[in-house]
This record gives C-alpha cells, structure tokens and sequence, in this order.
C-alpha cells in the first residue's frame, strides 16, 4: 500500500498558540516519526510526505531557513533510527535548488538506506506535479529526438515509467489535514485514481489515531478504477 499525506498546519497551530512558526514545524516534525511509526505497525509499504513544495521558496528566508535546519537536524539526528527500522529514505523533486551541504546529506541518506525493503519514505522537496509531469515530457521529446522512440508511441504508461517516481506504485490513498481539500500541485499524475481524504486536524496534532482513522476509512470505500461496482 502507498499512502501519501499533504502536511498542512503547522503555520495555523502555532499562531493559535501564539508561538513562533518554527514551533510548528518542530511539532509537525515529530507527527513524521509518530507516521512513520505507524506505517510501518501497519504494513504500509510506500509512505510518501508533501516535505516542501516548489511554492514554498515564495515564503520568507527566515521560514525556509528554519524548514532547512530543520530537516538538517534529522538527517543528522533521526536517520540511524530509520535505518534501524529498515526504512528506505527517498528525495523527489529538485533538491538540487537546497544548498550544497544540505543536497550532500540528503544524498548520503539515499545511500545509506538504499537497500532497506521495510517502508520507503519518500520526502517530496521542492516538489511540484506540473514540474514533474513537464519534465517527463522533455525526457520523452528528447527520445524521439534521438531517433529512441517514435512520438506515435508514447504512451500513458511511458509518461508513467519517465516520472520521478517510476519506481513505485500509484499512491492508494491522498491524506490532507487542515481541513483544506485540494491537492495542490502533488503527485497529480500519479493521483488520478487514489482515495482522496481530508482531516480537519492540523499536522502537529496528526498521530497514529488518525492515521489509523484514516485507513479505516479508505478500507471502507470501493474502488472501481472507472468500472462499475461489482
């Protein structure tokens, strides 16, 4: 199973707290360990979280630079543990806009990790679907430019197998707190035939309840693929 989570909120609960935005993410934070956590108690194969989105650099320096320290300090802090659990780490996106020593860390992660078969965490980082649905049209385009493939030939299932996340299923089911409903600009491809839910809880205050509650109600939904119920 691929559940995929759109982490929304962090800002909202600390201003009701009236604490500093960074607080926020600190909190929301740990819901990531307390999902992955949970995930993996529940067989979960795929877990893939909206990290940081392409929109997110129109935020202030200050916010991104407490959001980079931040996943920093876990990659410094909290991989061990992953590996422990036998968790694959994974970056989609373009880490290559993050500053160097940041793009290092993330790529070390990936290696240390690669062979882990428990639970693959994607991490989406500066991550936008359009993006990667245009760049998997160029990777297309300059096939045919070399002669590889004819453009007659291009397929669903080749864009599929040229998006960055060719090596794992569909997501299954789309989580959203906050209470927002939309999917705004992730995994758009990949989505069109998952369970979409949205929560009212904001991220910090996401735990393994509501993941739990969030998969009983996906068990409880048909899912017809655009055929009729059986």
């Amino acid at each position: 199973m691929h559940v995929a989570m759109i982490m929304d909120g962090n800002g909202r609960w600390a201003r009701s707290r009236n604490l500093p935005v960074l607080a926020g993410h600190r909190r929301g934070a740990e819901s990531v360990q307390e999902c992955v956590k949970s995930a993996i108690r529940q067989g979960v194969r795929y877990l893939t979280l909206y990290a940081f989105s392409s929109e997110n650099w129109r935020r202030s320096a200050e916010e991104i630079g407490d959001l980079t320290s931040l996943l920093r300090f876990y990659l410094r802090h909290k991989l061990n543990e992953l590996h422990e659990q036998g968790v694959r780490l994974r970056v989609i996106g373009e880490p290559e806009r993050f500053e160097g020593t940041l793009r290092e860390e993330l790529r070390r992660a990936e290696a240390k990790t690669f062979n882990n078969k428990t639970l693959t965490l994607t991490l989406a980082l500066s991550y936008g679907g359009r993006a990667d649905i245009a760049q998997a049209a160029r990777r297309l385009a300059d096939q045919v430019a070399r002669g590889e493939l004819a453009s007659s030939d291009i397929t669903e299932e080749s864009l599929t197998n040229a998006l960055q996340t060719a090596d794992m299923p569909d997501p299954d089911l789309v989580i959203r707190t906050s209470g927002e409903c939309r999917l705004s600009n992730f995994l758009l491809w990949q989505s069109a035939y998952a369970e979409l839910i949205f929560m009212d809880v904001l991220w910090p205050d996401f735990g393994e309840a509501e993941f739990l509650q969030a998969l009983s109600h996906f068990a409880g939904r048909q899912r017809r693929f655009g055929g009729r119920p059986a």
